[in-house]
């Protein structure tokens, strides 16, 4: 059954409620539908040259600089003008749009909340619709929560500045068909969060902010400025109110910061170390490379030579530009156990440290309980500044591809391949039934932790890896392993996840990403 409303050339494949028509009106129908009329021929191209370059990868071709932008990365120039109430942004935390995280987050003590339609949400259609409707009364203060216990969550008066992350390049929105096809799933998250939302936050003195996920090259964020001009001239706004943090978490992207930077330099306030979707990417750019395998995945720290390359190339571009230099997600949560949780906060302090030790400006965490830590980090090595901007890192040797590529040394092991099966399958098992965000083992999981699990697994089966015992890994034993880990879960809801761990996993050709054959189990 399909459902139209007037003044629309969309379609929705199932009937709309009262909600999801609050928010498809027909005036934010119109906009999503210019969006998506102008601007989808463009993302299909872009998602082509994607699968170009992968074949090229795939044939033996690195990474590089690209010679034909190097006036861009050679000229001096500078990003547009950052808003007040972004430049101190030294902590900031993620998660899904539920009304109880995003009242919680906005509380919480840190500079931003990115409410994530991404990799901590499972694109359900209803929990879309409630993430939109849910951030709309966050901006308007009206936002509240009763739990089952009869407690009352409300924003407290100054909550922390709203950001949105929408949906990558690749993802579609099933649920919304344009001449017969789906259409793409950040057009329609940025869509709705806009069209609602502008007004009200420009009135109180923030604006549209934005993150932009999974971005491989300058030519990619091309396309959301193309969207962003056309959508301020659209609503008669300056040209840069709309603003956007990239997450560099793709390995091609790192190669690109700069021209990133400059395509989207009238909009464009800092780059983000999406640390956890970068090790995936790692792994997925490389596949065909048998002479850069990952380990472990406890041994892939920031610590690792071509990670840290990867944060201190970040700083030193993103400073010469006048861009923020975001740092990554500690994924570590809180324990009740005392002397746990003072191991967790250690963790957590070393991480931040060493990323305030690099530059950067803030950085992220998953959970309330570890605001207070990583603050400390931040308020010590910032002190009277908003930001570290100036430290510029000039000083430093030029930072080569090889060393971006030189994968770390580990062991792989029984109980790391063990470790990985149990989170991904428990992740996926997540997801499927609705949540996108789940704790595992003391680790706050989503789908970017989880896609270096099965892409690991992949990895070692595909090169014909050993363990470090001696035994080698084949699909074999990793179904065998798999299905151990299955029955100790005793639950018939994990057959689904089951079924899907063992095709991402064991194929010839490795899956792009789970998410992809995991929308078409959901509802």
């Amino acid at each position: 059954m399909t459902d139209t409303l007037i003044h629309s050339d969309l379609t929705f494949t199932q009937p709309l409620s009262g909600m999801d028509r609050q928010l498809l009106t027909p005036e934010a129908q119109a906009f999503l539908c210019d969006l998506v009329r102008h601007f989808s021929a463009e993302r299909q191209r872009l998602l082509a040259l994607r699968q170009q370059r992968q074949q090229h990868y795939d044939a033996g071709q690195l990474p590089h600089f690209d010679v034909e932008t190097v006036s861009i990365r050679e000229s001096e120039w500078r990003i547009g003008r950052i808003p007040d109430d972004l430049l101190d942004r030294r902590v900031e935390i993620t998660g899904p749009p539920d009304r109880k995280m995003v009242i919680n987050a906005l509380n919480a003590s840190v500079k931003v909340f990115m409410a994530d339609f991404e990799d901590s949400l499972t694109p359900q259609w209803d929990k879309l619709i409630e993430g939109q409707q849910t951030l709309r009364e966050a901006v308007r203060g009206t936002l509240s929560f009763t739990s089952e216990t009869g407690k009352i969550y409300q924003l407290r008066a100054d909550p922390a500045v709203l950001m949105c992350r929408v949906r990558g390049l690749h993802l579609d929105e099933k649920h919304v068909l344009w001449q017969g096809s789906a259409i793409p799933g950040g057009l329609f998250d940025f869509a709705l969060y806009f069209f609602h939302n502008a007004t009200p936050l420009l009135s109180k003195g923030s604006g549209p902010y934005f993150y932009l996920p999974k971005s491989e090259s300058g030519q990619e964020v091309a396309w959301w400025r193309e969207i962003f001009s056309f959508t301020e001239d659209r609503f008669d706004l300056p040209r840069g109110t709309i603003k956007a943090t990239v997450l560099i978490e793709t390995l091609p992207a790192v190669f690109q910061m700069d021209e990133i930077l400059w395509n989207l330099r009238d909009h464009i306030v800092g780059l983000n170390c999406g640390r956890w979707d970068y090790i995936f990417s790692y792994i997925k750019t490389l596949r065909q490379h048998g002479d850069r395998i990952l380990p472990d995945r406890h041994a892939i720290t920031m610590a690792q030579p071509f990670l840290d390359a990867y944060s201190r190339l970040l700083v030193k571009t993103c400073h010469r530009r006048g861009a923020f230099a975001m740092g990554g997600m500690s994924a570590l949560i809180p324990a009740k156990d005392a002397a746990r949780n003072e191991w967790v906060l250690q963790r957590v302090r070393e991480d931040k440290q060493r990323e305030a030790d690099n530059g950067h400006d803030g950085t992220w965490i998953a959970h309330p309980g570890l605001a207070e830590t990583a603050m400390a980090v931040f308020n010590a090595a910032l002190g009277e500044r908003q930001n570290q901007l100036d430290v510029r890192r000039e000083d430093d040797p030029p930072i080569e591809a090889e060393q971006l590529l030189t994968p770390c040394p580990g062991e792989r092991t029984e109980a790391g391949m063990r470790a990985n099966i149990r989170v991904a399958l428990r992740y996926l098992e997540a997801w499927l039934t609705g949540n996108g965000c789940v704790p595992i083992d003391g680790l706050m999981e989503d789908a970017a932790t989880a896609e270096i699990a099965r892409t690991s697994i992949w990895q070692w089966i595909h090169h014909q890896q050993t363990l470090s015992d001696g035994r080698p890994v084949t699909a074999e034993s990793v179904l065998h392993m798999l299905d151990e880990e299955r029955r100790q879960l005793n639950d018939a809801r994990y057959d689904d996840a089951a079924q899907l761990m063992a095709h991402i996993t064991t194929e010839d050709e490795l899956v792009s990403f789970l998410t992809l054959p995991g929308y078409r189990l959901i509802p």
